[in-house]
């Protein structure tokens, strides 16, 4: 890395770590324009926003020609804008696969609809972008933070014309059933039961990984794994619901990393998105791969590192993972951060990467 690049990135660190300490202080205190949020008649209501997006051509500063980090490519990625005050905060992601409809939620208690545009490969833009306000079981907006920090969502069937969507809440931790209605989420109709263990969770340190497995022995089954709770052998811990009674599974803790993100892939093995942040150095991002043969209670979890990125590449505070099959068959992993509604310093980033399959083993004869 150039000293020029370096010096962005100690000083994007530094900058970070200002956004992060704010929006801690803003959490526990009256924040004006979040009040504003919440008290526009707007917000409860579906209407059509404009999102305003740059293009991001290289995703490592400095190696603007690089596209390929070891499995996984770059395809291209965008920082998004919007006049509208309930854009960003974005922390669950699902993508239609087709690659082009999206269907996203904000702990701020709001969802976004759109459409992601192209340009070959590359994601140029979002149209047909619309926000609504996430609604309890009696059908009205979510108001209170301890209600409203909505942190994942996976689809649990159908599509996003018509199909049913988990939100995971923490705060007050619960698994939400809601209706997908032409892009949109209708009322919630039931949550998921939590295994008892989940009461262990801390109040800002819900579920934040979700998905519905597509295949291996598990498949139907929902793996929920919590940002940052632990066994007592310092393993994070996670478990599969909706498959009789829920089954317990233990991640391996590598660096200090938080779970944030989830998805599915076609034979059975799933990516696990990671973030780390010190003030020191700012945030980092890490993505592993685990394949089905290692999703099994009573097993330690480690998978396979594809990424981990620092501050010297285009990340934020990547929160949300979605996956889907491109025209030509690969698999197309959609990343997108929530900028904590720091506009000024953080970005809403929107960043697409082709999976590669791994290499062949070497088989002794």
């Amino acid at each position: 890395m150039s000293s020029e690049v370096a010096c962005r990135s100690g000083l994007r660190a530094a900058l970070f770590a200002v956004a992060a300490l704010a929006s801690a202080v803003l959490a526990s205190s009256a924040d004006p324009a979040l009040a504003q949020r919440k008290s526009d008649a707007t917000t409860d209501k579906v209407t059509p926003i404009t999102v305003s997006a740059h293009r991001l051509d290289s995703f490592q500063r400095g190696l603007g020609d690089t596209k390929r980090f070891g499995r996984l490519e770059f395809r291209g990625g965008l920082t998004m804008t919007s006049p509208d005050a309930r854009f960003g905060g974005f922390s669950g992601l699902i993508v239609a696969p087709d690659g082009h409809g999206f269907l996203a939620v904000s702990d701020e208690g709001n969802w976004l609809s759109g459409e992601i545009t192209y340009a070959g490969k590359a994601p140029t833009g979002i149209a047909n972008a619309r926000m609504g306000p996430l609604l309890a079981l009696d059908g009205r907006p979510l108001r209170r933070k301890r209600e409203s920090d909505a942190e994942e969502m996976a689809l649990l069937s159908g599509t996003l014309s018509h199909g049913v969507a988990l939100v995971a809440f923490e705060r007050h931790h619960r698994l939400v059933r809601y209706p997908i209605i032409n892009g949109a989420l209708g009322k919630p109709t039931a949550d998921v039961r939590l295994p008892a263990e989940s009461k262990r969770m801390t109040s800002n340190s819900g579920i934040e990984a979700v998905t519905v497995l597509r295949g291996g022995p598990f498949r139907g089954a929902i793996l929920a794994f919590a940002e940052d709770l632990k066994d007592a052998a310092g393993h994070k811990i996670g478990w599969l619901l909706g498959k009789g009674a829920p089954k317990q599974l233990a991640l391996k803790e590598i660096g200090g990393f938080a779970l944030t993100g989830a998805a599915a892939l076609d034979d059975g093995s799933v990516l696990l998105l990671e973030r780390r942040f010190r003030i020191s150095e700012g945030v980092q991002m890490r993505l592993r791969h685990i394949p089905a043969v290692e999703l099994k209670p009573g097993q330690v979890i480690e998978g396979e590192t594809l990424i981990s990125s620092d501050m010297g590449y285009e990340i934020d505070n990547i929160e949300a993972i979605a996956v889907h099959r491109a025209a030509g068959g690969e698999t197309v992993v959609t990343l997108i951060s929530d900028d904590n509604f720091s506009k000024f310093i953080q970005r809403n980033l929107l960043l697409q990467f082709t999976l590669h399959p791994a290499a062949a083993k070497a088989t002794s004869r």
